[in-house]
């Protein structure tokens, strides 16, 4: 994980903004409701469901918001039903762009997808052009202040952590998919309570931008996350600190 995209940091902030707007509770409803329709209600049967329902939790979501996407899902009709799609394409300066999406019109997230991609000045490629620049990775963020680092560092590589890294403010632990409940229940029981969790799609190379291409990028991925279609969005792009700095002020 060392030395990877910022563009995590940036998302873990924006997520945060979305959830004091109530932004993000649309797009969890639509996850809960597709894992339980998928898994069955039974968060402690259902991984995918259980980590949804964290999410929501992080966010803030009421309990009563939670129990009726779950009920939606199980007693869902059809016509309830989202299929998940994914769209990849390039961005600014050539970054790559994967956009993760749960929809019930595919015809309708394409053209909506491809529409935002062409305004910022990026297109939509291929099935494959980019995925392959991904991996799965469970990421697991905590507010350093108040931590004691080196005690979180130990629980979670005895846990089965790959990586912890300190960044501005934050400490992000990274696993693989498979030990991603095993680490954060550890952590967790350790005392840690996290910031924000779950299992993304993290670039293994990237793609430095600077000046207007960063701000075109932000702007791209901002417009792409305002569909109601779109679940995520994961990107390539690298910042300086110098560019961090930047938008920090502006």
């Amino acid at each position: 994980m060392s030395g990877h995209s910022k563009w995590s940091t940036i998302k873990r902030k924006k997520g945060v903004a979305d959830a004091k707007r109530g932004k993000i509770f649309t797009k969890l409803i639509r996850e809960i409701a597709t894992a339980a329709r998928m898994g069955g209600g039974d968060s402690a049967a259902n991984p995918r469901l259980r980590l949804a329902m964290d999410k929501a939790r992080i966010a803030n979501m009421p309990k009563d918001n939670i129990v009726r996407a779950i009920k939606k899902g199980t007693g869902g009709t059809d016509s309830d039903a989202y299929e998940e799609a994914v769209y990849e394409g390039y961005g600014p300066g050539g970054a790559a762009v994967l956009v993760e999406t749960l929809t019930d019109n595919k015809n309708r997230t394409v053209g909506e997808v491809r529409h935002v991609f062409t305004k910022f000045g990026g297109n939509l490629g291929a099935n494959g052009c980019v995925s392959y620049l991904f991996e799965k990775k469970g990421l697991i963020q905590f507010d350093a202040e108040g931590i004691d680092s080196d005690v979180l560092l130990e629980v979670a590589l005895e846990a089965g952590a790959d990586d912890v890294v300190e960044g501005e403010g934050h400490i992000e632990v990274a696993t693989a998919p498979s030990a991603f409940e095993a680490v954060k229940g550890a952590l967790e029981a350790a005392g840690f309570a996290p910031a924000a969790a779950s299992i993304s799609l993290e670039p293994s190379t990237t793609v430095a931008l600077e000046g207007k291409d960063v701000e075109t990028m932000l702007s791209l991925a901002d417009a792409l996350e305002d569909l109601d279609d779109v679940q995520s969005v994961n990107a390539n792009f690298d910042l300086s600190d110098a560019e961090m700095s930047r938008l920090a002020v502006e």
